[in-house]
């Protein structure tokens, strides 16, 4: 499996950005299908997931209302919206997919990562 993501770079505080990751490959079992993010010197973090196929969607505390997580099912694509950014939204943003149906906010449950993404947010 290959995830390609993009759609990161340089915005202003308050400002908008859309993120999209595309899965590629054989995928047996897919259950959840998000964003992590890693910022300078600390732990890569949850953001946002999307349940496959219901599509139930989950946020970390720190960007619900602010980023919204949607998909493309045919194309295997999902897509993390991100309104109203501030300069702690800063990090390197990785798309991950998983074949787990729980810990779905924990790194270890998924098996495939994307390249990653740099996402800046000036003040």
């Amino acid at each position: 499996v290959q995830l390609q993501a993009s759609g990161g770079g340089l915005v202003q505080a308050g400002g908008s950005l859309r993120l999209s990751c595309s899965a590629s490959g054989r995928m047996f079992s897919m259950y959840h299908m998000g964003w992590f993010r890693q910022a300078p010197g600390l732990e890569r973090e949850f953001v946002s997931t999307i349940r496959w196929p219901a599509g139930n969607t989950y946020y970390a505390e720190s960007v619900e209302g602010r980023f919204t997580i949607s998909r493309d099912s045919r194309k295997n694509t999902v897509y993390l919206q991100m309104n109203s950014l501030k300069p702690e939204d800063t990090a390197v943003y990785y798309c991950a997919l998983s074949s787990r149906p729980y810990d779905y906010t924990r790194a270890y449950a998924y098996d495939h990562w994307g390249q990653g993404t740099q996402v800046t947010v000036s003040s």
